[in-house]
C-alpha cells in the first residue's frame, strides 16, 4: 500500500481561491461573481488582479445566476460563487431554466459544503445538494479532496465548454495530492491498489478512506481506494473494474446517504455487475452545530466508520 503523508492543511476553498487567482492571469475570458461573500470564497487575488471582471451581486443569488448566464451567452466564462446551500437549493429553479435547460456555459462554484461548515448548524450545513446537482439534465458535478485538486478542478473546468457544479469546503485538511497532479473531468484517481474491499470516496472522506485503508492493511485487509471527485459523469469503468476485482464495494461521502456518491455508484453496479455495497454518509437527517471533527464523528464520516463497513461487506462478498 502506497503511503500518503502531508506537511500542511488548507482549506479547500483557498484551493478555490488559487485556482481562480490563476485563471485571472491566464484566461482573459472567465469573470467571477459573487453574492456578498468575497472573502469567504477566497476571491481577493482574482479581483486585485483585474477588478473589471468582477461582479458583486449582493444577497441576490437568483439574480447572480441570471447574470451568469447572460455572461455566458456574451462569450465569457462565468464562475458564480457563494455558499453550497445558497448555491443550490435558493436557487434550484433558476440554474434549471437559465443553465442546465439553457446550456449556458455557467460555473457554479460553492464553498461551506456538508457537515464540516461546523458551528454554522443545520441551516447551512446543505447535505442534498449533489442529490440535486446529480439530477439535473447537462448538469457536471466535481467534489474534489484537498487543497490541490480544488485548485486543479477550478483551472480545468474552464476549458469545459457546459454547466459545471464545483464543491468545496471550509475546513482546513490535510494537502496530500501533488500539485502538478492533472485534473481530469470524469476519471477517477486509484489512490491505493487493493484486492480485498473497494473504497470509493469523494471529497474530505478521501483522506478518511486513506486512514482507513491504513487500518485495514495492519489488519491484514488490503483495500483498494478511489477518489471519485467528479461524481456527474461518473467513471463507471474505474467502478466496475474495481468491483469485479475484490467482489465488495464502500462508498464515502459528506452528504445525504440519498442521492449522492453511493446512489451513483449503487447504480452503475445494479446495472452491470451487481455487488455488495456499504455506505457511508449522512443517514435522512438533517446537521447541527459542532466542530468539523466532532461532527465527522458523531455522523459516522470518519475513517473508523469507513473500516467497520469494509469489515461488513467483506462478510456479505459470495
Amino acid at each position: 500500500m502506497k503511503k500518503y503523508s502531508f506537511t500542511e492543511k488548507k482549506d479547500t476553498r483557498s484551493g478555490f481561491g488559487a485556482g481562480m487567482a490563476e485563471l485571472g492571469k491566464t484566461n482573459p475570458n472567465v469573470v467571477a461573481l459573487c453574492a456578498d461573500l468575497v472573502a469567504s470564497l477566497k476571491l481577493d487575488a482574482f479581483i486585485k488582479n483585474d477588478p473589471q471582471r468582477f461582479v458583486q451581486c449582493g444577497i441576490a443569488e437568483a439574480n447572480m445566476i441570471g447574470v451568469a448566464a447572460g455572461l455566458a451567452l456574451s462569450g465569457y466564462i462565468p464562475y458564480a460563487t457563494t455558499f453550497a446551500n445558497f448555491g443550490s437549493s435558493r436557487v434550484y429553479d433558476q440554474i434549471r431554466q437559465s443553465v442546465a435547460y439553457s446550456g449556458t456555459n455557467v460555473k457554479i462554484a460553492v464553498s461551506h459544503a456538508g457537515l464540516t461548515l461546523g458551528e454554522d448548524g443545520a441551516t447551512h450545513q446543505i447535505l442534498e445538494d449533489i442529490a440535486m446537482m446529480r439530477a439535473m439534465p447537462e448538469m457536471t458535478v466535481i467534489n474534489p479532496c484537498d487543497f490541490n485538486q480544488t485548485k486543479a478542478a477550478t483551472i480545468a473546468i474552464a476549458d469545459y465548454d457546459g454547466p459545471v457544479y464545483l464543491r468545496f469546503g471550509r475546513p482546513t485538511v490535510p494537502v496530500f495530492t501533488d500539485p502538478d497532479q492533472p485534473f481530469e473531468i470524469g476519471k477517477a484517481w486509484l489512490v491505493n491498489e487493493g484486492a480485498d474491499v473497494s473504497i470509493f470516496a469523494t471529497g474530505h472522506l478521501v483522506w478518511e478512506a486513506i486512514l482507513a485503508g491504513e487500518i485495514l492493511a495492519q489488519e491484514g485487509i488490503d483495500a483498494e481506494i478511489i477518489n471519485l471527485h467528479t461524481i456527474k459523469p461518473l467513471d463507471e469503468q474505474a467502478i466496475l473494474q474495481s468491483a469485479r476485482k475484490t467482489g465488495c464495494v464502500v462508498t464515502a461521502e459528506e452528504h445525504q446517504l440519498n442521492g449522492g456518491l453511493g446512489d451513483a455508484v449503487c447504480q452503475v453496479l445494479s446495472r452491470h455487475l451487481p455487488t455488495p455495497v456499504e455506505m457511508i454518509g449522512v443517514n435522512n437527517s438533517f446537521g447541527e452545530s459542532g466542530t468539523p471533527a466532532e461532527l465527522m464523528k458523531k455522523y459516522g464520516l470518519d475513517a473508523a466508520t469507513i473500516v467497520k463497513a469494509a469489515k461488513k461487506v467483506i462478510q456479505k462478498r459470495k
